[in-house]
């Protein structure tokens, strides 16, 4: 490698080699530079002027939704009735988001405070309602056929233009509607089906008597989730093992009752794809996307195609932690380098421009202008909601930003991330009409994580010693097993359990343990002395709650090697790669993610972007490998970023 020195939640979402090479320009892409005093806190008038602003639109629109229902028989009248409704829906729906939007900024602002939750309540309350007053549309679409949404968008162009996705979409769903007391049959089981879910939160989050272990200091520690997930990276190897002896021999003494849980959860997916004409549960969750199943079998098997990186890496971090014996499952935690370098929000800021220069002016100066504004919440403060997110859907307003940053390499990373969520929102809003700028999970990801990318390798190229360059490889690698092989293990996990009992298999607590036991044996290399699984922790399945939300852990894998691609193509082709990864952005929702994908370039049901992301953390390990072979360096002098 050579060196140069030079990271939708609203009304409308719930009705329903040169790898490292993605270099900096000499010259920054854009004039405009962050203020010196960046905006710290959002700017919720940008929604409404005050609460009781916002008190009137709910007003509005609680009154506004009522005469929706009104339409119910009539949209196959003609094609200007039609257009009228779902004008009108749409209406609605841009508003409510924006109410919505308002709700929640406030809301997690103060979590504790009352009247701020009382109004968010409010806003679910109109969701209720606008889903009551509508639950009749997809059945009359449907009941007009394909022929008459056709000849009515002949004769009303509109409708194909603004609302011809949505109107496919819900003719696309006719084979797997049923009769209209079928449905209402299906939907009275709603609470029943939700209970696996609500079963596990209960228990994991409040019922189960978590253990205590006394650590090598002589200090007892509760080991609850929290305490879980700090503790085990703890430096002490003795210690690490205490933490998961200790709590996942409290998880397997449950693996039975939570077996049972997590079956009646698999049972009724299979039972609700059968009901509904699917060939399985998995074509069922993928229908949403118009994903293929193609793509998810595809994962799993390049991913274990792969596996031999995964085990290098394993390798590599044995030998960089020093152990002499072998490796635990409580050694992937610790990490392999120490960084105390502080990251401010404005060094963050200027970084994350300097990092996405190689996507260009347009780009850099959509950013530069959301920096710039009152777009984010930024530091933690009490009663505020923990962690970070993007709001994207306030499509004639702008996104905004929560994020808790802690002036760490985490929080640095966090701020590309989410602000790749941003900026994909910004564009989406500008270039497609409302109806089709609420984007997929599929490609939403990818915007964020390729932001990540670009700022490892930005960082990496701009490090001044060996150690901070090893700091930043061993975080991306890091990265790559977490987001990448994890996510993936825990996708054939899933589908191992729902092909098991769609063969007719019975699943038990116990039988479960053992299909994730060869799982993490096989993606831990036991077979090959990568690693010594103990059976113990292979109750680790019964801990996840992602596996009561249905097949989704796949995209998170699928749009990080979504971002390897794109970053890659990225620092081989320059402009016209950058410029095709920008209109994949730009078409936000107005076809389905895996054509959208296609039309970029990428066919996520092939071999190849997979291999480009195992292409990127082998030459990781190549130049990681290079500079362990070299002496400690002396700092020197660092350059300025180039989006200063």
């Amino acid at each position: 490698m050579v060196v140069r020195s030079c990271r939708r939640a609203a009304f409308a979402a719930l009705a329903l080699s040169q790898l490292m090479l993605a270099g900096c320009s000499e010259e920054p892409a854009s004039a405009v530079a962050v203020p010196a005093e960046p905006a710290k806190v959002w700017s919720t008038k940008d929604l409404f002027a005050s609460d009781a602003a916002w008190g009137e639109e709910y007003q509005a629109l609680e009154a506004m939704i009522p005469k929706l229902a009104t339409a119910k028989g009539t949209l196959g009248k003609d094609a200007a009735t039609l257009l009228a409704f779902l004008d009108a829906r749409s209406l609605v729906l841009k508003r409510g988001a924006r109410l919505t939007i308002y709700a929640n900024l406030i809301s997690d602002e103060n979590i504790s405070n009352a009247a701020n939750l009382e109004r968010k309540q409010k806003a679910q309350t109109l969701l209720t309602k606008f889903n009551e007053a509508t639950s009749w549309m997809q059945p009359e679409i449907l009941a007009l056929g394909a022929e008459t949404i056709a000849r009515f968008e002949a004769e009303a162009p509109k409708l194909k233009d603004v609302h011809g996705f949505m109107l496919a979409d819900t003719l696309r769903a006719a084979p797997h509607t049923l009769s209209p007391d079928e449905e209402n049959l299906i939907a009275m089981f709603g609470d029943v089906f939700a209970q696996p879910g609500n079963v596990y939160r209960i228990l994991a989050n409040s019922e189960l008597p978590f253990p205590t272990v006394t650590l090598s200091d002589g200090k007892p520690v509760r080991l609850d989730q929290a305490a879980y997930s700090r503790l085990r990276a703890l430096p002490d190897r003795a210690d690490r093992k205490r933490v998961f002896d200790g709590f996942w021999s409290m998880w397997k003494s449950y693996q039975n009752t939570l077996g049972a849980n997590l079956a009646a959860y698999v049972i009724r997916n299979v039972t609700m794809a059968r009901a509904r004409h699917f060939p399985n549960a998995l074509s069922a969750a993928l229908f949403g996307d118009n994903m293929p199943e193609a793509v998810y079998r595809q994962l799993v098997a390049q991913v274990n195609a792969g596996l031999p990186t995964l085990h290098r890496y394993l390798r590599l971090r044995k030998r960089l932690l020093g152990i002499t014996d072998d490796m635990g499952y409580y050694d992937i935690y610790p990490p392999m380098f120490k960084n105390d370098k502080a990251f401010p929000l404005k060094e963050s800021m200027d970084l994350t421009l300097a990092a996405v220069q190689p996507l260009g002016l347009e780009y850099v100066e959509a950013l530069t202008n959301g920096f710039s504004a009152e777009w984010q919440h930024v530091f933690p403060q009490e009663g505020k909601a923990s962690g970070a997110y993007m709001s994207g859907g306030a499509y004639d307003v702008h996104p905004y930003v929560l994020l808790n940053h802690n002036d760490d390499y985490d929080s640095l990373s966090t701020l590309a991330h989410e602000w790749g969520h941003a900026i994909h929102s910004v564009f989406s809003n500008k270039y497609q009409p409302f109806e089709k700028s609420d984007y997929s999970t599929f490609t939403a990801e990818t915007a964020a994580i390729t932001n990540e990318i670009l700022l490892q390798d930005y960082l990496y190229k701009n490090a001044t010693t060996r150690e901070d360059k090893l700091f930043y490889l061993g975080e991306a690698l890091e990265t790559l097993r977490g987001t990448f092989f994890r996510q993936v293990m825990f996708a054939e996990f899933q589908a191992n359990l729902h092909d098991a009992v769609e063969k007719g298999e019975q699943l038990s607590g116990e039988k479960m343990t053992a299909i994730y036991c060869d799982l993490l044996k096989r993606y831990h290399g036991e077979k090959e002395g990568v690693m010594k699984i103990d059976p113990t922790y292979c109750a680790e399945w019964t801990f996840v709650p992602h596996f009561y939300y249905g097949f989704y852990v796949y995209q998170y894998a699928t749009s990080m090697t979504g971002a390897a691609y794109f970053a890659e193509q990225i620092s081989q082709k320059g402009e016209p790669a950058a410029q095709n990864y920008l209109n994949l952005l730009k078409a936000g929702g107005s076809d389905f993610p895996y054509e959208l994908y296609k039309r970029a370039g990428l066919d996520m049901a092939s071999s190849e972007p997979y291999q480009a992301l195992l292409r990127r953390m082998n030459t990781i390990m190549d130049e990681m490998e290079m500079l362990l072979a070299e002496q400690p360096s002396q700092p020197a002098e660092a350059p300025a970023p180039s989006g200063q």
